[in-house]
């Protein structure tokens, strides 16, 4: 499959697509497209045989919010409708771990930061003696309160599709 660019206008967003980028990070994602546009290129916005956004429905809204007037895509008109279904989810799960010693010691936080990764490194020095399969796995808690049944559970299976775990305490 070779890429081609098209009209930014030919390409239609995915109104199936459960993932979100919002508030800093479409805003990083936008300028990340201005100032490195020939990552477009490397990694094209994919659609189906209709121009409808199997993988990089973000990037195509990044890309309207940026200005472009034409984008790189891939056509996978081959692929059946439940592999289209699957296609989406794929693409948009992320697999492996970040090895965050080698982030914080070769990296600059600020860069990533700017190019939209989430840093949740140790406010404390990680201690040399651990033995090394300990690794430090950053946990965040808060609570919401939901005044109807059907509330807690829009908001719960929302959370659980962006990755997030969730308990109910009554």
């Amino acid at each position: 499959m070779n890429s081609k660019k098209v009209k930014i206008s030919e390409v239609k967003i995915n109104p199936n697509n459960p993932r979100l980028i919002k508030d800093d990070k479409f805003k990083n994602l936008v300028k990340s497209i201005q100032d490195f546009p020939q990552m477009l290129e490397i990694r094209p916005i994919v659609v189906n045989g209709d121009m409808i956004v199997l993988g990089g429905n973000m990037r195509l809204k990044a890309c309207q919010e940026a200005g472009l007037k034409e984008v790189p895509i891939i056509i996978a008109d081959n692929l059946t409708e439940e592999q289209q279904k699957e296609f989406l989810i794929k693409d948009n799960v992320s697999g492996g771990e970040w090895d965050w010693e080698e982030l914080a010691n070769s990296w600059d936080a600020d860069l990533l930061e700017e190019w939209g990764l989430d840093l949740k490194f140790p406010t404390e020095p990680i201690d040399e003696e651990q033995p090394e399969e300990q690794t430090y796995i950053p946990v965040f808690r808060f609570e919401v309160t939901c005044t109807t049944e059907a509330q807690k559970n829009k908001l719960m299976a929302e959370l659980l599709t962006q990755g997030y775990s969730c308990t109910e305490d009554y």
